[in-house]
């Protein structure tokens, strides 16, 4: 008998304890509040947006983290990727992703170039080469080139850069909760900050 009262003791210890683990996220240690809040694109959703460069080995080690989450994504939730574009060298590697975007290749594309990059040790870092990536998924390098500098993917990529000054970004992977908060780290536990973000704007609402 005194065993079963303290396995129903130490169950509800751990019920407690791992409630407060939960909430024991704290504005300035695990996420940052974002001074100057950005509005989110479709009102009535809660934004979640990715800031990334291909080149980015944190950010690489945080995407299967980021894979799990989505697919179990919740219906009031809308994630957004958004290739960071904070020098040159990224600017380049946001154009990629918006031109793969426009060309209706991004699904099929987007973890292999990571791969490709991460893994394989490959230099797609300018157009020449990112043009030569895509051939191998039936994108001619004429097509990617002109797409790659149309006016439609040079406006997402001002975009990207006015977002990442607003939300003061200093580096990636950084995602971004509702335009309220910021989320920093490569592995699981950003995950679980988004989480508790996300019913933190649900019970705002």
């Amino acid at each position: 008998m005194k065993k079963l009262v303290l396995g129903g003791l130490s169950a509800a210890i751990m019920a407690v304890s791992g409630g407060a683990m939960a909430a024991d996220f704290v504005a300035g240690k695990d996420y940052t509040v974002i001074a100057n809040p950005g509005k989110v694109e479709v009102p009535g959703k809660i934004e979640v947006r990715e800031f990334f460069w291909y080149g980015c080995p944190h950010c690489f080690k945080l995407e299967p983290h980021m894979q799990t989450w989505l697919k179990q994504i919740p219906k009031d939730v809308r994630f957004v990727r958004t290739p960071a574009a904070m020098n040159k060298m990224w600017e380049q590697g946001a154009r990629t992703y918006y031109t793969s975007e426009a060309l209706g290749v991004r699904k099929r594309t987007h973890l292999p170039l990571f791969h490709a990059i991460q893994v394989n040790g490959q230099q797609i870092f300018d157009q020449a080469s990112a043009a030569k990536f895509f051939t191998r998924y039936g994108v001619p390098e004429q097509k990617f080139n002109s797409t790659y500098n149309s006016f439609a993917v040079t406006a997402k990529v001002a975009e990207s850069n006015k977002l990442a000054q607003q939300y003061q970004l200093t580096g990636v992977p950084a995602v971004v909760v509702n335009g309220k908060y910021v989320v920093q780290g490569e592995d699981g536990k950003v995950t679980q900050v988004l989480n508790y973000l996300i019913e933190k704007e649900r019970k705002a609402k």
